[in-house]
């Protein structure tokens, strides 16, 4: 069930919405204010900017949601690819004005480009460690050689400065479940990366991972490589 398209959909519709609550496994559910998401340029951090700034080529826009950094791209006449699992966002994109809007998982799609963007912490659909690792090996199928992939993160070691760090498994390894009109999702894996893993397992995995921006508040912009 798409808890979250349905927000999306409500809000984009009407102007209007319930609350989406964000369940996690690591403290109190929080609520999503669903007007993030449809930003402008404006509304976006300067670590945004800058990653849309770097695009050139043929950009592939993963995990897009309802396609605001897609349609930014696409004024600067950059040729984009927006693609998400969920059809009401990706309805939503087509709507909105994105040209090429697509319901497609990353795993299983087959095209390649220049440069790879995954923003508002994207690369977390990873999910994992393994996730992680598996996911930069895939990558290497949809790069043309001298691209770029460019994805922000955080560090949430903060979570864990009164308690201790999880012992059975890396401690930015999380779960969440959106709940909208009493209805609730399935729960997800999502993942935030500190810098040093991920500079160790792009090295592992034939990257080179420079970090380009760093805001001062545990999040920062990473640019992908192939050595």
């Amino acid at each position: 069930m798409d808890v979250f398209g349905k927000a999306l959909t409500d809000i984009y519709r009407t102007g209007e919405a319930d609350a989406l609550w964000l369940h996690n496994s690591y403290g109190e559910a929080e609520e999503m204010p669903l007007e993030f998401f449809f930003r402008d340029d404006e509304d976006m951090p300067v670590l945004e900017l800058q990653a849309l700034h770097l695009c050139s080529g043929k950009v592939l826009d993963i995990g897009a949601g309802v396609g605001s950094h897609a349609l930014l791209l696409q004024a600067f006449n950059i040729d984009v690819t927006a693609i998400d699992i969920s059809e009401a966002a990706v309805n939503i994109m087509k709507d909105r004005g994105v040209k090429k809007a697509f319901v497609q998982d990353v795993f299983t799609y087959q095209e390649k480009f220049d440069t790879i963007i995954m923003l508002m912490n994207g690369i977390g659909l990873t999910g994992t460690l393994p996730g992680f690792k598996n996911f930069l090996i895939k990558l290497k199928d949809l790069i043309n050689p001298n691209g770029q992939v460019i994805f922000d993160s955080s560090d949430i070691a903060y979570l864990y400065e009164d308690m201790p760090k999880p012992e059975n498994h890396y401690y930015g390894e999380v779960s969440y479940q959106y709940e909208y009109k009493g209805e609730k999702g399935n729960w997800f894996n999502w993942i935030y990366i500190d810098e040093e893993t991920i500079k160790r397992t792009a090295k592992e995995t034939g990257w080179d991972a420079e970090l380009i921006f760093d805001d001062g508040e545990d999040q920062y912009l990473v640019k992908l490589t192939l050595t």
